[in-house]
């Protein structure tokens, strides 16, 4: 009897370790670009406005704005928006690109935005580091809509907004897939973008730099072999679903 509950103890051991084997393999993707690949923002992008600049006026002006919202529908929907987790965009996107995007029902377009994902968040990494610009609501010293947020975005900075620059890479490549849907697949993006001023994790100036660095990073994905492939695979996969 011994014997047989050592041998039964050691086969659920083994089939243990195959299934966590299995699991690490199972999230192996990656980035398109690494840190070094992703255009240096330093280069070509001005630093963001100080409080004493005139151009902070605006800023100000901005978030001032965005707490009227606050308790609008509008202002709901940017709390939901704080969500920057891939499935999160996959399903605010869906309506607009006007199909489901999931890894069933569209695992091409799924494993494109899946790679984008990582490699927007590199981006957005790699230009946070060139400066460290205290959010608005630490700025004014006021609490936002998101509490569970504040903790942590307190220890990073604000420019630029790497939920922007990660919500606008999507509307981007999803509107060069479905372009009879770009304007709805764009709203969605811009609204996203607007959605971290509302909540004041953003200022307006972190928002409209994402704009111009998610572009910035497409015009390099452009030029790599893997998402070239992925990307066809991805528009293919949308004709052939387009058609049924």
């Amino acid at each position: 009897m011994k014997k047989i509950l050592t041998v039964l103890f050691n086969l659920s051991l083994c089939i243990c370790v195959a299934a966590c084997a299995q699991t690490d393999t199972s999230s192996t993707t990656t980035s398109f670009l690494t840190a070094d690949e992703i255009p240096t923002v330093a280069k070509f992008m001005p630093l963001p406005p100080k409080p004493t600049d005139p151009a902070f006026e605006n800023d100000q002006r901005r978030y001032e704005w965005g707490k009227t919202m606050r308790k609008t529908k509008r202002g709901k929907l940017a709390v939901e928006d704080a969500d920057w987790k891939f499935e999160y965009l996959a399903k605010i996107f869906s309506e607009p690109f006007g199909m489901t995007i999931s890894k069933e029902n569209t695992p091409e377009i799924w494993a494109l935005l899946e790679r984008l994902d990582l490699t927007s968040e590199e981006c957005s990494h790699k230009a946070k580091k060139r400066i460290m610009r205290a959010r608005p609501f630490v700025q004014f010293k006021e609490p936002t809509p998101v509490p569970k947020d504040e903790k942590v975005l307190r220890k990073n900075s604000s420019y630029p907004s790497g939920h922007t620059t990660k919500g606008w890479t999507f509307a981007l490549i999803l509107a060069e897939i479905n372009p009879e849907r770009q304007d709805e697949i764009l709203a969605r993006g811009f609204e996203y973008g607007e959605s971290r001023v509302i909540v004041g994790f953003h200022y307006q100036s972190d928002v409209d730099a994402a704009r111009v660095i998610a572009p910035t990073m497409i015009a390099r994905l452009h030029a790599d072999e893997e998402f070239a492939q992925q990307l066809k695979k991805a528009k293919k996969e949308f004709l052939q679903k387009a058609k049924h």
